[in-house]
């Protein structure tokens, strides 16, 4: 029943085509694994329409697939936290309305590799993937192959890579430091975050921020940190994760940012100079500038808001921030198809690979947004100049952000742990609380809803 009541208020998007969202208990109780001209079917679940748009160039590319297969799939947000309720009880139900191939993202990851719901995950390799091969020939940064690893076996990687940079204004740059060349920033904001604080004290003495909030600079903090929430099934607290309610304190007590917090309207307007101080810059990976910053810029090409105002260098703390890991179901009846879809979106390196027209921004034709991804031999041979960002190559930059990220630091309570430990840290730089009793509420907060002590 539970199931059922998870499947049935579900939209469904089958073989690329959206049909309406109603009512079906069909899936749930376990229909027929064939549609009806006798075609396999594959199950795809996400939580958006990502990872279906891209099967949309799988079967362009492979013309006798659709002969064999039909792809239906279930997209549900993440929103309300609705998105692994549903998953989870799509797995556990099995049959024919189980996934076959499954995204999850950074937030939730572990969970599906390596915690409470990993064990539904099927090996890279009993897929019919050469996973050893294959990983060092595309040039897979480790944090990513760590995340996806359970017990030494490789059981979902992601397409995007999403080491981190530090994005910052040209124009400041050079008001402040006389240069934009990121050669010489990225020593001015690090490496470490002694030379960020002295660089920040040069921005104010101009009238600038170095950040927008303390949201930026968190999560340079959160994975850079030598462990995670939880060690030996306990609370931990890593040193580089409690330094963070000091650097945000130093931030807030010496007028470096803003204030803003991290996706609200002042943490965007940040983007166009929408306040009255502007900040330097912020941290992330290229998602951050392809679908967040280039749509808040205030422009749409050089000359416009800030659009074209940007570069990227070396942050002053290696560090990734989100991606998608894509897993696939170990009961999965259709193996070798699954495999093979999942060895195209993952691991190939070839120009026929996902990545290389993700890379190149031609997924769906020329002129479309370029990403940084998961092999870096792709993006070795891709061209990954953006107008945005002055036309500097971001790839030099991104490349070597993935091999300093750290994934052994993550737990599959992350998501709820991280709201806590920000949200008491806010409390105590607003001077609403001591550093003592911050820290003991969010011990308090993560007990009483997590029942982890």
């Amino acid at each position: 029943m539970k199931r059922i009541l998870a499947l049935a208020f579900v939209c469904a998007l089958t073989a690329g085509t959206f049909v309406a969202c109603k009512k079906s208990n069909e899936a749930a109780a376990g229909g027929s694994q064939s549609a009806a001209g006798g075609k396999q079917i594959i199950n795809l679940w996400s939580f958006t329409d990502e990872v279906p748009k891209m099967l949309d160039k799988y079967r362009e590319l492979h013309p006798d697939f659709d002969q064999k297969y039909e792809i239906k799939t279930t997209i549900i947000a993440t929103t309300d936290g609705a998105y692994q309720p549903a998953l989870d009880a799509a797995l556990t139900g099995g049959g024919s309305g189980a996934p076959d191939i499954y995204a999850v993202e950074a937030a939730f990851v572990l969970k599906y590799t390596q915690g409470d719901a990993s064990s539904f995950a099927a090996p890279y390799a009993s897929l019919g993937i050469d996973v050893d091969k294959m990983v060092k020939e595309a040039g897979i940064a480790q944090y990513t192959v760590d995340i996806g690893s359970r017990n030494g076996e490789l059981v979902g990687l992601g397409y995007q890579a999403t080491g981190g940079a530090f994005i910052y204004r040209r124009s400041i740059a050079k008001d402040v430091w006389g240069t934009d060349d990121p050669a010489v920033i990225k020593t001015k904001v690090g490496p470490g975050w002694d030379a960020f604080f002295a660089a920040a004290a040069d921005l104010k003495a101009k009238g600038y921020g170095i950040v927008s909030g303390d949201g930026d600079i968190w999560h340079a903090v959160e994975n850079s940190s030598d462990k995670g929430w939880i060690v030996d099934g306990k609370l931990y607290i890593d040193p580089k994760r409690e330094a963070f309610i000091d650097l945000s304190k130093q931030l807030m007590d010496n007028g470096y940012h803003n204030d803003t917090q991290d996706w609200q309207d002042a943490w965007f307007a940040d983007m166009k100079d929408g306040n009255p101080k502007k900040a330097l810059g912020f941290f992330g990976p290229a998602w951050l500038i392809n679908y967040v910053m280039v749509g808040n810029s205030g422009g749409s090409k050089p000359g416009e808001g800030t659009y074209g105002d940007w570069a990227v260098c070396e942050p002053p703390v290696g560090f990734f921030w989100g991606g998608t890991w894509v897993l696939a179901n170990k009961d999965t009846k259709v193996k070798d198809i699954v495999g093979d879809i999942i060895k195209w979106i993952t691991l190939d390196y070839s120009e026929t690979g996902l990545q290389y027209f993700w890379a190149n921004g031609t997924l769906n034709g020329p002129g479309g947004t370029k990403d940084t991804v998961g092999s870096s031999v792709v993006m070795s041979k891709s061209n990954g100049t953006l107008e945005f960002l002055g036309g500097q190559n971001m790839f030099d930059v991104f490349v070597p952000a993935g091999e300093f990220a750290n994934g052994k630091n993550l737990t599959q309570y992350d998501e709820s742990i991280n709201i806590y430990w920000r949200g008491q840290v806010r409390e105590y730089t607003a001077g609403n609380k001591s550093r003592d009793q911050a820290i003991a509420d969010f011990k308090q907060q993560v007990a009483d809803n997590l029942d982890i002590r």
